[in-house]
């Protein structure tokens, strides 16, 4: 089966130099998407706009399964399915399943999925607090590969499986996976036994039944697997992936299909291709404020053993948070500063709360199985993404050490320092302009100032230190 080029022109002219989500010209903004089919805006921001913490581990090492979330008695809980083993070998395929309570920090071990061999690239969402483990495939004796139609319901209420659901139309695995307003389950493209497939399945699981939506483009730049996506309002964006070739190339392309509110099923394709060194593969995936993360996978397409198609050398997992901007600008950037980084071979990550995620599992460097959970918090736990305002606030110096100023146009009548955990640290109330805030009990290092008056909101990045 199957460096970042850095824009700094574009970036000079765009970004001011200080702001976390920095001020944009906006008529300097219109003038280039004029000009450009897509404006990438590459900077080197905040790095840490996930803060990791490694919870409980795993009760076996896993990757390739399939994760999701669900609720119990009002307890989130993370879910994983399916998956491989440290064997990386057929024979490591696993049905097993495990569930944790973020409450207690406990894994409990489930029933194994009702199927009869091992799955791995399935894709696992939840609706209504019901899972849906959709497709995957298996690896035979004979090394032979199998995509499934298998639809396996489980509820976590009763912490059980229930009767299988209506088959997939057409078989698929490592596919683009994501619910529509908690009603409808989008099965995109993905991999069917032979090839790549532009099939675009839609599943209702009130009615139980399949609907066919409008098909992908059928152009290399579409059809893939190994993509990761998901939705946003009406909106569908996914990444990545491995085309058909020779050695399964990976793709820069961003695909764009925009929903039918009235009818779900008829979609507007468009893509936006990116700079041939933005990349991925098998990536985990989330909406946060507004804005998309693709987080870890990896730079190159490879087997489910790890090594690459091109090869057979093993692949490194790229540590990185790629994120788009969903209000008309993309922005990319790595993350590369954590102790504890992403991994790859991931095929889900469970949202437990608004600014919270968990990636189960996966390839660390070395090809290493991992048994890690990883928490992931958001640091900006503002409600409305603020980024792309012309607030034209300043701090200075940046870095700074005992103090600081903030010049501009504004009256703030605000200003919180935060840090990476989301944690309010010190708050000053109507402060003036050029006066120094005091700063000189904190440590160095990174953190946020929230600045906010009667009608706009600022969030600015602030080094403490030399």
């Amino acid at each position: 089966m199957r460096n970042l080029t850095v824009l700094l022109a574009i970036r000079k002219k765009l970004l001011h130099e200080s702001p976390y989500f920095g001020k944009l010209n906006k008529r300097m903004m219109q003038k280039t998407l004029s000009t450009l089919s897509a404006l990438l805006l590459f900077t080197n921001v905040w790095s840490q706009d996930w803060a990791i913490k490694a919870k409980a581990t795993v009760p076996m090492a896993i990757s390739n399964n399939a994760v999701t979330e669900g609720w119990v008695n009002g307890v989130p809980h993370v879910y994983t399915f399916g998956g491989i083993d440290s064997s990386k070998s057929a024979s490591g395929i696993t049905l097993n399943s495990f569930r944790y309570n973020t409450a207690t920090d406990v894994w409990d071990t489930l029933a194994d999925i009702p199927d009869t061999l091992g799955k791995i690239a399935m894709g696992a969402s939840t609706v209504k607090n019901k899972i849906y483990i959709i497709g995957g495939y298996h690896v035979r004796a004979n090394s032979s590969e199998v995509s499934s139609n298998k639809v396996h319901v489980f509820d976590p209420q009763s912490n059980s499986f229930l009767a299988d659901a209506s088959p997939l139309p057409v078989a698929t695995d490592d596919h683009v996976q994501a619910v529509y307003n908690d009603s409808l389950i989008f099965v995109i493209g993905g991999w069917s036994n032979t090839g790549n497939i532009a099939n675009v399945q839609i599943y209702d699981p009130k009615n139980d039944n399949w609907q066919v939506g409008s098909a992908l483009p059928n152009t290399n730049s579409y059809l893939h697997f190994g993509a990761s996506g998901t939705i946003v309002g009406n909106t569908i964006y996914y990444f990545g992936g491995a085309r058909m070739g020779i050695n399964f190339p990976i793709t820069n392309t961003v695909r764009i299909g925009d929903i039918n509110p009235n009818n779900p099923t008829q979609i507007a394709w468009r893509d936006t291709v990116l700079s041939p060194a933005i990349v991925g593969y098998r990536m985990a995936v989330t909406e946060a404020y507004g804005r998309v993360h693709w987080l870890g996978g990896s730079a190159k397409t490879y087997n489910y053993n790890g090594k690459a198609y091109s090869n057979g050398s093993g692949v490194e997992p790229l540590n990185r948070n790629l994120v788009m901007f969903t209000r008309n600008t993309l922005g990319f950037w790595p993350d590369s500063s954590f102790t504890i980084r992403y991994p790859m071979d991931l095929r889900g990550i469970a949202k437990t709360q608004a600014n919270i995620r968990y990636i189960v599992g996966g390839m660390e460097s070395g090809q290493k199985v991992s048994n890690k959970l990883l928490q992931l918090r958001h640091v900006e736990i503002f409600s409305e993404p603020e980024w792309a305002k012309d607030v034209g606030a300043h701090i200075y110096p940046n870095p700074a050490k005992g103090t600081f100023k903030i010049s501009g146009k504004e009256h703030w009548s605000n200003v919180k320092l935060i840090d990476v955990n989301g944690t309010i640290l010190k708050e000053w109330t109507n402060p003036e302009l050029e006066k120094q805030f005091s700063i000189s009990d904190f440590p160095e290092g990174l953190y946020l100032l929230r600045l906010t008056n009667s009608h706009e909101s600022a969030m600015l990045k602030l080094r403490i230190g030399r």
